[in-house]
């Protein structure tokens, strides 16, 4: 296994909102890595985050505990173990949500997730993301991006400015059929990988990402300095960081 040296994580509600419907979980036991940007409203996305990020990390824990145990939703032979355990967890914990909260609602009083999850087995990492997160990997003094969001911002293209075009297209309890992207990575000694929310994202490129990377601060204080250039350049949303550094 490749050895994880430091990893850090950060939530805040940003500048303006009471509410903080982003969360993370950060498993360095089962090495399983969890970011989400929830909606809904304060009393539901709130709690749907909470809700998902721990029926995620059961379901994933139950899976590997038990390698025999059958793959409800999916499975792929081009994925790794940990990979198909992570997917399945996610769709696990999106039905469990239709099921249990969202199916007689309306879509104004749903509340649902955008997720990136990842999960490590030796050094192959699986990403599986649905909605407005974002992952990064910083490798040898370039950054570039691991897996894209899936929001409105991107099917507008020249009017990215209004916060309605960071709003998701995909996501956990927004739509039955749950649309994940997938990717796996090997990662090498020395790499940076990131995740973070749209209140990091829609307001930093990612090359002011790669400046503060290369920071001379400890990482955790670097989770600070993100969000405040973010929202020093008008941020209104939410924000979530980790980062590990193998």
């Amino acid at each position: 296994m490749l050895a994880l040296k430091e990893y850090t994580a950060k939530t805040h509600q940003g500048p303006y909102l009471e509410v903080n419907e982003d969360y993370y979980h950060l498993d360095v036991v089962n090495n399983l890595f969890l970011i989400f940007d929830g909606f809904g409203g304060a009393g539901v996305g709130d709690s749907t985050v909470t809700f998902l990020s721990d029926e995620v990390a059961k379901f994933y824990t139950k899976l590997g505990c038990d390698p025999d145990l059958t793959l409800p939703f999916f499975f792929s032979p081009k994925y790794l173990i940990e990979g198909n355990a992570l997917i399945n967890s996610i769709q696990y914990a999106h039905q469990i949500l239709m099921k249990r909260n969202n199916q007689k609602k309306n879509l104004s009083q749903k509340g649902g997730a955008s997720i990136i999850g990842a999960a490590m087995s030796e050094n192959i990492m699986t990403f599986a993301c649905a909605g407005n997160c974002a992952s990064y990997l910083y490798r040898s003094g370039h950054i570039g991006s691991i897996t894209h969001p899936d929001v409105l911002q991107f099917h507008f293209e020249g009017r990215q400015n209004t916060i309605s075009h960071l709003c998701p297209s995909n996501g956990l309890g927004l739509f039955d059929d749950l649309h994940l992207q997938i990717r796996e990575l090997k990662v090498e000694p020395e790499d940076i990988i990131m995740f973070v929310t749209d209140g990091v994202f829609g307001k930093l490129d990612i090359n002011e990402l790669k400046y503060i990377i290369e920071m001379k601060n400890d990482d955790h204080e670097k989770g600070s300095l993100i969000f405040n250039l973010a929202n020093n350049k008008g941020n209104l949303d939410n924000q979530t960081f980790m980062m590990l550094r193998f």
